[in-house]
């Protein structure tokens, strides 16, 4: 569990400035809590490309997404908002999914992804992610093959065997994509290690082979590679990055990231 100060800066980190004892665990407030989570804390592989290890523990992840005001990708983003959202009063767990690769049409390993179940008392089971790029900004009511929309996107959940659930996305009347598989067994932060491990230093993992920072914004969605800055809209508008001082110069104009100097890209 998170401490009282640690609750109050978290909250201040994603722009929340009401105190900690008014916030009530319902639905109103967990729709809040993800989108100001999904506005101001981006999706970023950077510590893999930088020569930072991840570690996963709640005071390290902590450090780095609230005191240092960075981001991170599943295990770090998902893993320390299950933190606040248990700290909060919230009836939550997390659990275990597997991405749809659409190169090999099949999905990955178990803990390729962490995600968050939430029971919210009155309304029922919903999945929660800021941890998986560009994805659902709202909850996601754990209603069986309905609709639910977020703007621009269309998601459906729906059961895939008798262990696990699928989640998939349309976007403006395109079929439906897969985005990954979920059980709704609760585990430990520490059952994921291994993956993060994988993920960090496998040259299979596509997060050790190309930097990315993302993040929601009022409108749509900004991401930025090292060769070009994207930004989606009702359109897409994307400029090119042309060197290193140009990435870094970006990343903190557009996601309040500055990089150590010292840190090297390999």
């Amino acid at each position: 569990m998170l401490t009282n100060r640690q609750i109050q800066a978290y909250l201040y980190r994603i722009g929340i400035r009401e105190d900690y004892t008014d916030i009530e665990p319902n639905l109103p407030w967990l729709e809040k809590l993800q989108r100001q989570h999904l506005r101001t804390v981006p999706f970023e592989n950077l510590s893999i490309h930088y020569g930072e290890e991840i570690v996963l523990e709640v005071d390290w992840l902590y450090d780095k997404i609230v005191r240092r005001r960075r981001g991170g990708f599943c295990y770090e983003l998902n893993g320390l908002f299950f933190e606040l959202l248990k700290s909060l009063g919230y009836d939550v767990r997390l659990v275990s999914a597997r991405v749809y690769d659409r190169e090999k049409d099949g999905f990955g390993p178990e803990f390729d992804h962490m995600a968050i179940i939430i029971n919210v008392p009155g309304e029922g089971g919903y999945l929660v992610d800021v941890g998986f790029g560009r994805f659902a900004t709202i909850p996601l009511r754990l209603d069986i093959g309905h609709d639910q929309r977020d703007g621009r996107f269309v998601y459906r959940i729906v059961r895939h065997d008798p262990t696990y659930f699928r989640v998939m996305h349309s976007d403006r009347g395109m079929p439906f994509d897969n985005d990954y598989l979920f059980s709704l067994l609760g585990q430990d932060l520490e059952e994921f290690e291994e993956m993060c491990r994988y993920h960090q230093t496998s040259p299979d993992s596509h997060f050790t082979q190309k930097r990315i920072c993302s993040m929601a914004t009022r409108s749509g969605y900004i991401s930025l590679s090292p060769d070009k800055f994207i930004v989606t809209n009702l359109e897409r508008e994307e400029t090119p990055v042309h060197d290193e001082e140009d990435f870094r110069r970006k990343l903190q104009e557009y996601f309040q990231i500055e990089l150590s100097k010292d840190k090297k890209t390999e």
